[in-house]
């Protein structure tokens, strides 16, 4: 596959250009503590850790060098087949060509954009945890053509489907989405009864407090 693998950070650190810090906010003060002496200025350090700013990956740094190019970013679990969503931020050493470096990498696995740093935080309730509220609904939506007599295997793929094509069908039109979802609802139709019970059930709200709430 091309990959090469090592038990030590600091050996990644010495044979690697963009390095991406990819584990748990708690982790990361530990982390730049023992390869912050080997970043040097050719590296990018990009940061993917929920809630971690760019200025405090930078002050650490900063006991090492004067000017550590930082990047924040935050991405999803579908860059693993090539969909995921990633929006990043530019530290204030960081140079445009950086940017544009790692725009290129990310978009190789999905779509990838800049934005202002103010706004990840919001993109990790919403894209970045958006993944395991769709496995939650397809689930549930499984579990209701279970109910009704599916197998499992076809509820699951099924359910799957619809998803896939309904986001599909967003993107390849731009239309907005309550439009979409209107196309689908005859009147008096089983479609807008079961709209309305998903409302009755607070079905935005939720959606809504999930996002904030992550």
């Amino acid at each position: 596959m091309g990959v090469n693998l090592t038990r030590s950070n600091k050996e990644t650190v010495k044979h690697s250009d963009v390095l991406f810090l990819a584990v748990k906010p708690h982790i990361i003060p530990f982390i730049l503590d023992e390869i912050g002496a080997d970043v040097q200025a050719r590296h990018i350090v990009v940061s993917c850790a929920a809630g971690v700013t760019i200025s405090s990956v930078e002050k650490k740094l900063m006991a090492f060098q004067p000017a550590p190019k930082v990047i924040r970013c935050m991405t999803n679990t579908p860059v693993v087949v090539r969909e995921g969503a990633t929006v990043y931020a530019m530290g204030t050493h960081a140079l445009v060509e950086d940017g544009q470096l790692l725009e290129q990498l990310m978009s190789s696995v999905g779509f990838c954009t800049e934005v202002e740093e103010d706004l990840i935080d919001a993109v990790t309730g919403l894209s970045g945890s958006g993944p395991a509220y769709a496995f939650m609904a397809l689930d549930a939506l499984a579990d209701g053509g279970v109910k009704m007599g599916l197998p499992r295997r076809l509820a699951v793929r099924l359910g799957a489907q619809a998803l896939l094509g309904a986001a599909k069908m967003l993107l390849d039109s731009e239309q907005h989405p309550c439009q979409l979802k209107d196309n689908v609802c005859s009147p008096g139709g089983a479609t807008i009864h079961a709209l309305h019970f998903l409302e009755s059930g607070g079905f935005r709200s939720l959606l809504i407090n999930a996002v904030e709430a992550s």
